[in-house]
């Protein structure tokens, strides 16, 4: 069985920030790590080159395949970031139309900045999301 491409790492979050983002972003990126501590309990790691990740879970599908993923995590993407949410029901559909200027994935949700975003919705979405993929996968 194949394993995983993004798997934790020991690279430096405070590096992958520093060589891939802007000044907007590198403000953006502490707050979203800053909030995602705060909900997670957990401290920061890099998950494969490109992923800053919080906590970890093991999923199982039904095809038998496993492996780990970070509990919440968020990635530069360009002029993008992203954050990776377990988003499915009406309520996080209802969050999402009052977040403000973002595009939304199966699971990532990407946005320009913070100032476009409604903070208290995104924080109730990842919430909501850590909760998700807790009942999902204990």
């Amino acid at each position: 069985m194949t394993q995983n491409k993004t798997q934790p790492t020991d690279a430096s979050v405070e590096d992958y920030i520093a060589s891939r983002a802007s000044a907007q972003q590198r403000a953006d990126c502490a707050e979203l790590m800053a909030l995602f501590k705060r909900l997670t309990g957990d401290a920061p790691r890099m998950w494969g080159p490109s992923i800053v990740g919080y906590g970890c879970y093991r999923y199982t599908y039904a095809s038998g395949r496993t492996g780990e993923a970070p509990l919440a995590a968020f990635a530069i993407r360009g002029r993008e970031l992203v954050v990776y949410l377990a988003c499915e029901g009406e309520e996080p559909k209802s969050l999402l139309s009052r977040l403000g200027k973002h595009k939304m994935g199966k699971a990532c949700l990407y946005f320009k900045q913070l100032a476009d975003l409604d903070r208290s919705v995104l924080e109730d979405l990842v919430v909501g999301s850590i909760a998700e993929v807790r009942q999902r996968y204990g």
